[in-house]
């Protein structure tokens, strides 16, 4: 591990795991939510992890936690939480809905400024690039010396199994920025979790106990959409929703994922047929906890701990970074790194 990094807004580690992936070493990352930190403390007990709020967070107190000086560190990357930046978060998708957690970008350009490191990821949903503020982290960024490069991007093309859009910028004060090129090969539900033993017998709990009993109807339900790839709109009309014939939008409710294409996006709501194409191709039953975590792109062995429950479970997932994506474009960083040297 050549290089070093700081994960902002850790969350649960999907970051930092696509980062170790590239080979850097991460010297510390931040977390306010104790489930996620948790979490994160049991896959990479070797990162320091900062359990503060971000915005009572000093530059010093980075310094002083991950023992690094101003202009040392290879690279800083984050996500800040990206609900407030969704679509979903627009009021009939016009007008926007005041978010809180939208400021959080201020404080990811100022720990930037403050600790200058060489390169700067931020990854987040592409609505973010009409944020204002975002535009003026990118300004600041330019005014101190960094060059930057911004792409929406679709996580599938490299290496993840998940049809997913995500903005990342890359930004580099040593020379161009660099990302990963697509072209990585498609990956499907089925080489992903196609192989996986029975849930409720593999001796995994995150697949044996989180595909959990529906109610009668919802579980009649579910049988009677079609395998591989069937939707609500084959259901007979007994079990049709009176909300969803009053709505041409969310199309995916209650639907099968294929066998033979990558998902579609994980959210926290991935354990829940009323949330998404969240049921199994062929089982009826939605998809597990553990069959989720790996369509994000966490590898087989990544523990989550269930006295966490269900939902908190879900939501760590869904808000994470798939590792592979990540991988991909922290590779490519590597080379701007070795270029820059």
């Amino acid at each position: 591990m050549k290089y070093n990094a700081i994960d902002l807004f850790s969350g649960c580690g999907g970051l930092t795991q696509g980062l170790k992936d590239a080979s850097f070493k991460v010297l510390g990352a931040v977390e306010i939510a104790p489930k996620a930190r948790e979490t994160f403390a049991r896959n990479h007990p070797d990162v320091k992890l900062i359990g503060a709020d971000i915005r009572d967070l000093t530059v010093k107190q980075v310094i002083a936690a991950c023992q690094i000086g101003v202009g040392e560190l290879d690279l800083l990357a984050g996500c800040p939480p990206c609900q407030g930046f969704s679509t979903l978060r627009s009021r009939n998708r016009k007008k926007a809905i005041p978010d809180a957690r939208n400021d959080l970008v201020d404080d990811f350009s100022r720990l930037a400024r403050g600790l200058r490191p060489k390169l700067v990821m931020m990854e987040n949903v592409p609505a973010l690039a009409r944020y204002s503020k975002f535009k003026l982290f990118v300004t600041e960024l330019e005014r101190i010396g960094y060059a930057v490069r911004i792409e929406v991007l679709n996580v599938g093309d490299f290496g993840v199994p998940q049809s997913r859009k995500r903005l990342i910028l890359s930004a580099s004060r040593i020379g161009a920025p660099k990302l990963a090129r697509p072209g990585f090969p498609i990956r499907t539900v089925r080489e992903t979790i196609g192989q996986l033993p029975k849930a409720g017998s593999s001796g995994d709990e995150l697949h044996d106990k989180t595909c959990g009993p529906r109610s009668p109807r919802v579980q009649a339900m579910i049988a009677a959409i079609p395998k591989n790839g069937g939707s609500r709109r084959s259901l007979p009309k007994k079990f049709r929703l009176s909300c969803h014939s009053r709505t041409t939008g969310y199309n995916d409710v209650y639907g099968r994922m294929r066998w033979d294409k990558p998902s579609p996006t994980i959210t926290s709501g991935c354990h829940n047929p009323s949330k998404g194409r969240f049921i199994h191709p062929e089982e009826d039953r939605p998809i597990t906890l553990r069959e989720a975590a790996l369509l994000q792109g966490f590898p087989w062995h990544y523990q989550f701990l269930m006295e966490h429950g269900k939902e908190a479970i879900a939501l760590m997932i869904g808000n994470a970074l798939p590792p592979p994506f990540i991988a991909a474009h922290s590779r490519a960083m590597v080379q701007g790194l070795e270029d820059g040297n």
